[in-house]
C-alpha cells in the first residue's frame, strides 16, 4: 500500500522542465505575489536565507507607512558582507497562487535585485520544494 500511496503522490521533472539554457543556466527563482492590493514582481526564493526580507524602497512604491514597522534590534550581514541593522520588521499577507500566507519580514533599507525576498521561514512554512533547477 505504502508503494502505491508515494508512486501517486510523488513530484518528478523531466528534460522538458529545464530552461532552454539546460542544467548550467545560474538563475534565481523568482514569483510573483500579490500584497496589500499590489502584484509584487521580483520575489526572489532563498533557501540560504535564514529571514524573509523586505527593502524599505518595496514598501515606499507600495505606499505603506513606516508606522507598521516594529522595530527590533536585528543585525544581518548581508550579501556583500557588511553589517547591516534592520529597521525592524513588517507583518504582510502574501497570495501566492490560490494561498495566502502572513509573513514576517526584517525590513533593511538597502538596494537589492528584488522586491522581497522569502527564505527558509516562508518556505518551511508554505512546505514548498523550491527547485532553482526547474
Amino acid at each position: 500500500m505504502a508503494k502505491r500511496f508515494f508512486a501517486v503522490n510523488q513530484i518528478s521533472f523531466s528534460k522538458n522542465d529545464f530552461p532552454p539554457e539546460g542544467t548550467t543556466h545560474n538563475k534565481a527563482l523568482h514569483l510573483t505575489v500579490k500584497c496589500d492590493g499590489y502584484y509584487v514582481k521580483r520575489v526572489m526564493l532563498d533557501g540560504g536565507s535564514r529571514v524573509d526580507i523586505c527593502p524599505l524602497s518595496t514598501l515606499q512604491r507600495m505606499e505603506i507607512g513606516t508606522e507598521r514597522i516594529r522595530p527590533n534590534n536585528v543585525c544581518m550581514c548581508a550579501f556583500d558582507d557588511i553589517k547591516r541593522d534592520t529597521i525592524g520588521e513588517i507583518d504582510m499577507i502574501l497570495t501566492i497562487g490560490p494561498m495566502d500566507f502572513e509573513v514576517t519580514f526584517k525590513v533593511l533599507d538597502m538596494d537589492t535585485s528584488y522586491n522581497f525576498l522569502l527564505g527558509r521561514p516562508w518556505i518551511h512554512a508554505a512546505g514548498a520544494v523550491p527547485s532553482t533547477l526547474h
